[in-house]
């Protein structure tokens, strides 16, 4: 009888620890690692996403801004929708492209995807010398 009493016994201590354990696995996770290591993971975390994500579209975001600020007549461009012309007159939040002989539409400057240079298809066409 007192080997199914220590039986009984260790059943019941195991199942005691178990019940312990599951109430509060946030308690047995973090008696292994201090708050401090947490919260440079959870940093490190953030600063990959940064990196990864975010400063590369705003980047380009802004790099496509400047470009827009900077279309000026001759400008051969390509809006958004698809439509290609040359850029005959720049306002301040519009652009005038000739799409066609006699044919000019008013275009909002942000709808400009591409912009091709007739300056820099010109410099790149010649070599530079040296």
């Amino acid at each position: 009888m007192s080997s199914l009493s220590v039986f009984f016994a260790q059943v019941t201590n195991a199942a005691n620890a178990a019940t312990d354990t599951a109430a509060n696995p946030v308690d047995a996770a973090a008696k292994g690692s201090s708050p401090l290591i947490m919260v440079g993971w959870y940093a490190l975390a953030m600063g990959l996403v940064y990196f990864l994500f975010l400063r590369p579209q705003s980047q380009s975001k802004k790099l496509q801004e400047e470009k827009i600020k900077s279309a000026k007549t001759g400008d051969k461009i390509v809006t958004s929708s698809g439509i290609h012309g040359i850029i005959t007159n720049v306002k301040d939040s519009t652009v005038i492209v000739r799409v066609a002989d006699n044919v000019k539409l008013e275009i909002e400057k942000s709808h400009i995807d591409k912009i091709t240079r007739s300056d820099s298809t010109e410099s790149e066409k010649t070599p530079a010398k040296a």
